[in-house]
């Protein structure tokens, strides 16, 4: 029998903390869940150096969490990241709400950064890789491409009321600019996509499914770098594809999307309508479904879902489309 003075003492394992972390231009309001201890620097190189010697021992984070803010985050975002810390980014409408749900309907930075732990901490989000800078690079052209859209659709409108010469020589002459912009920025997201291999890997198995080209499948490498890492689910729930049933008892109200990536449902709209003429999987798809009655609407949301899975599985296997033998 070992002697109670003799007898080893487990070895103490260092508490998992989260870190919530609210993001600005300027500062950085950090929070550590458990404890409510907070501290603001600057959101320069050394305030993040200062930050990182707050939060201590860095095996005993669990995750980072804060709110995506544009280029404000990516540079802390690169540095956890390169220390093997966790990082998850919430979507701030998800994050306001948990606030909400607390009780904690004041807002300052400090208060943020507290919420952004608890969530964190409560919820254990999942954590996704972080973007490499040629990722972020090819996120940047690719929103600018797409604000760029939907300026040459105002002014094409624009140019449809006009009844003013003057003013319809400036819309045109505005409309021949943005069709060189977005030109220029196709030929700099083509060029960008084909100096990694595995990016343009990528973009080939994705353009190779019917009703994909190449400015959806720029669009997917930029806007969900994900896929081919999740499951089935997985992928349509973050394009927010998935359909969210609605049941209480004997009620059954009617499902719907919601949440997710609305840039991803824009981009795969109209390659769904092609790919229901030339992917018969997908035709059979919509047709099966507006057989049973459903809205075209709900048809074209399946076939956009199953376009997401497929791209998802195509990626995961690295391999081609390629027809289904009869």
């Amino acid at each position: 029998m070992t002697h109670p003075a003799t007898a080893s003492k487990p070895e103490l394992q260092p508490t998992s903390i989260t870190i919530g972390i609210d993001v600005s231009k300027d500062h950085l309001d950090a929070a550590r869940h458990p404890g409510g201890e907070t501290v603001r620097v600057a959101n320069t190189r050394k305030g993040q150096t200062a930050l990182l010697r707050w939060i201590g021992d860095m095996k005993a984070v669990a995750r980072v969490v804060f709110e995506p803010t544009g280029p404000y985050h990516r540079l802390l975002e690169e540095r956890l990241a390169s220390l093997g810390v966790p990082t998850i980014k919430v979507n701030p409408r998800q994050a306001r709400r948990f606030a909400e749900a607390t009780g904690r309907l004041a807002k300052t930075d400090r208060i943020d950064a507290l919420m952004l732990a608890r969530y964190g901490a409560l919820l254990e989000p999942v954590a996704r890789p972080v973007r490499s800078d040629l990722q972020n690079r090819l996120a940047e052209l690719v929103a600018a491409r797409r604000s760029l859209m939907r300026d040459r659709t105002a002014t094409i409108n624009r140019l449809k009321t006009l009844t003013i010469d003057l003013l319809k020589r400036h819309g045109r002459h505005r409309l021949r600019q943005i069709e060189v912009q977005i030109a220029s920025l196709d030929a700099a997201i083509a060029a960008l996509v084909a100096e990694d291999p595995h990016l343009a890997r990528r973009r080939d198995v994705l353009a190779s499914i019917p009703g994909l080209g190449l400015i959806t499948a720029h669009a997917l490498l930029a806007d969900m770098p994900e896929l081919g890492t999740m499951e089935e689910g997985q992928a349509a729930a973050l394009a927010g594809l998935a359909p969210i049933t609605r049941q209480s008892g004997t009620w059954r109200g009617r499902s719907f999307i919601q949440g997710g990536r609305a840039a991803i449902r824009h981009a795969l709209y109209m390659p769904a309508i092609v790919a229901m003429r030339f992917n018969p999987d997908l035709k059979q798809v919509y047709d099966r479904l507006t057989t049973m009655g459903k809205h075209a609407k709900v048809a074209i949301t399946a076939v956009m879902r199953k376009l997401v899975i497929l791209a998802n599985a195509l990626l995961r296997d690295d391999r081609t489309w390629a027809p289904k033998a009869a």
